[in-house]
């Protein structure tokens, strides 16, 4: 992987267990010589990963549309800054553009664009690595909802299977690093769209 986009909350919580895997994450991103694609912001935990990044010497891209732009939340000290017209737009920049996924601690929007690259991936739209840091278990609550629509036939194992979960980023690089994956094609003949 030579790019990866990282999604994650435009706030912060001052959580330094999130602070202290932000710097661990961006550590890991820039010994490995991967680039770091995100949302452009220079606020919330977007900003500190930016800067981590760019504190170790690592190269970032961010992708923001215009109307956050005007709200001046764009962080200017990034390498590549690039401006979309829409939020739909900023979300296939960045997808187009990275070679995997991590999902850090966030909101609506991240677990959106989360939920978007994984429906993707299980659809065979591509074929990244999708990689959930999974800080201080801020995630268990989604993995186990994850697990529900498994035992309640809505979800199939592989397709819960298509995504890793690890509190550690090194572990959690590592194996997206080793992630290939083949997607079940047959929910086009049966309609069984899980």
């Amino acid at each position: 992987m030579k790019s990866v986009c990282v999604y994650c909350g435009a706030s912060f919580n001052g959580d330094p267990q999130l602070a202290k895997a932000v710097e661990q994450l961006a550590t890991e991103l820039t010994e490995r010589g991967i680039d770091l694609v995100y949302g452009g912001g220079s606020v919330g935990v977007m900003g500190l990963i930016a800067d981590a990044v760019m504190n170790r010497g690592g190269r970032v891209t961010g992708v923001i549309p215009q109307f956050l732009l005007d709200l001046e939340v764009a962080h200017r000290e990034v390498t590549q800054l690039v401006v979309t017209e829409n939020m739909h737009q900023r979300k296939k920049n960045m997808a187009d553009i990275s070679e995997g996924f991590i999902i850090l601690p966030g909101g609506f929007g991240t677990l959106e664009e989360f939920f978007e690259v994984l429906t993707w991936l299980q659809l065979g739209l591509h074929n990244k690595p999708i990689g959930v840091l999974n800080v201080g278990g801020y995630y268990d609550s989604l993995f186990a909802q994850l697990d529900v629509m498994v035992n309640r036939g809505f979800l199939k194992q592989q397709n819960r299977d298509l995504v890793s979960n690890e509190c550690d980023p090194a572990v959690l690089l590592t194996k997206m690093e080793q992630f290939s994956v083949q997607t079940d094609g047959m929910w086009l003949k049966d309609r069984n769209l899980t």
